[in-house]
């Protein structure tokens, strides 16, 4: 089982990886399966039920929406986002859609059942879909649980964390902090030429690379979009957008509030993705899309404001950050669904820390320590978005984490890596404490601010 760091940086649609782009790839893996089968145009009608997180919240999340999309053959990473709404009224109102867009076939409103209190065995993140003939006759059913991150596994490889079991055999295999470090110390490499070894074995160098500086040009991107659009998010909240008047009035201030400039910017950065997540539009899920933010905003500030930043220091953030990802992917989870917001945002904040203490020279001891600062002050972190919109307080908790994460990378780059509390410890307690964590904190909406914040 191995992990690249293109599994952890993904370009997908807001406004959440494991309710919209995971139950999108699982439509469409659905579909795929039933093509692959000889039954694609035998099937006259299709059923989906949605269950746990999934069904709690997945109206605000856009689940049903990304499930049509993905029946009818559409990618997270490549669908029209402008064209989304229009097509899925156009479903809804002839209770029609296209299979893989080459058969049509009946979804009538009864046909997507969203429980909101039930959940299926595997995960927090169930869903099962099933297809009929003519006669009625049930000709396929199957089950997927979206893991987080937009991973996507059936029950068969419940646990994997994957569709497909990759079996890549990596020169420098981990699963843990202390492995990481060992293959640094033993290879006298840093964490991002390590994974830059390792990522040899899944394909060309030269092919990781431009995916790599792809995913940061939609990063860059996200921003410059969530900059340009004003107005109000959609959902009924009437959250009103941030960022448009922030950059304005950094524009505005240029140099004169220099103390706060640079924390004002990570600010702008993080919030202007989150809002373009929150709206739909085109975000790179890292790891997952609730903490899209905070990758692209620690970046921003070190392509912006670190003296000598370039291409290969942004290459080697996200190689450093993805190392770390995939520890806690591994040990704990990136699910807010499983283990509450400490592995959305923590994680991400956590990765942030690692990826820029790694371009400003920091050892793998110190890029260790970042990481493990970040998740330690994200523990216990709950995950209550209110109306079940990736809006508040996920938009502002961005920044915050945002910030933390340069926070987290000051404080290793002024120590020498020896601390008290390892990574490995600090991502074990986030596993335990997620178990712990009640279920009505976990992405369901029905716990902390989701309850005590009114809805206008």
């Amino acid at each position: 089982m191995a992990l690249s760091v293109l599994d952890l940086f993904t370009v997908g649609i807001g406004p959440s990886s494991s309710h919209t782009v995971g139950p999108m790839r699982a439509a469409r893996i659905f579909a795929e399966g039933l093509a692959a089968d000889g039954l694609l145009t035998v099937v006259t009608r299709v059923r989906v039920e949605l269950y746990g997180s999934l069904g709690a919240t997945g109206h605000g999340h856009g689940s049903d929406r990304a499930v049509i999309l993905g029946l009818e053959g559409e990618d997270p990473e490549t669908v029209d986002t402008a064209s989304v709404l229009e097509r899925v009224e156009r479903v809804r109102g002839s209770e029609r859609l296209h299979l893989l867009g080459r058969h049509d076939v009946g979804l009538a409103e009864g046909d997507l059942v969203m429980h909101r209190r039930k959940a299926l065995p595997g995960h927090p993140n169930g869903m099962t879909f099933e297809a009929f003939d003519a006669s009625g006759a049930r000709l396929l059913t199957r089950t997927y649980y979206s893991v987080g991150g937009g991973f996507v596994v059936d029950e068969e490889a419940l646990g994997v964390d994957r569709v497909v079991v990759d079996d890549t055999v990596l020169p420098h295999p981990f699963t843990s902090g202390r492995d990481l470090l060992a293959h640094c110390r033993d290879q006298g490499v840093g964490v991002a030429e390590l994974m830059r070894r390792n990522e040899e074995a899944f394909r060309p160098w030269a092919q990781t690379r431009a995916q790599l500086l792809h995913i940061w040009s939609v990063m860059q991107g996200c921003v410059a979009a969530g900059i340009a659009h004003e107005g109000v998010l959609p959902g009924g909240l009437r959250v009103r957008r941030r960022a448009p008047a922030l950059h304005t009035r950094l524009q505005q201030e240029g140099s004169r509030d220099e103390p706060w400039h640079a924390m004002d910017s990570i600010d702008l950065w993080a919030m202007a993705v989150n809002e373009e997540n929150a709206s739909g539009g085109r975000v790179v899920t890292a790891p997952t899309n609730g903490a899209a933010g905070i990758i692209p905003a620690v970046l921003h500030y070190y392509r912006h404001l670190v003296p000598g930043a370039d291409d290969d220091g942004v290459v080697d953030f996200l190689l450093a950050a993805a190392a770390i990802g995939i520890i806690i992917k591994e040990n704990a989870s990136i699910s807010g669904a499983e283990v509450g917001c400490q592995g959305e945002v923590g994680s991400a904040s956590a990765m942030a820390a690692a990826g820029l203490t790694q371009v400003l020279g920091g050892s793998p001891e110190q890029v260790e320590s970042a990481a493990e600062i970040g998740v330690e002050h994200h523990l216990g972190l709950t995950c209550d978005p209110v109306g079940g919109l990736v809006q508040i307080p996920c938009i502002e908790r961005n920044a915050v984490g945002a910030v933390k994460a340069v926070h987290a990378a000051r404080l290793a780059r002024n120590g020498d890596g020896t601390h008290t509390v390892s990574l490995d410890q600090a991502v074990r307690t986030m596993r335990q404490t997620g178990r712990d964590m009640k279920r009505k904190y976990k992405e369901t909406s029905r716990g902390g601010l989701a309850v005590n914040v009114i809805e206008c």
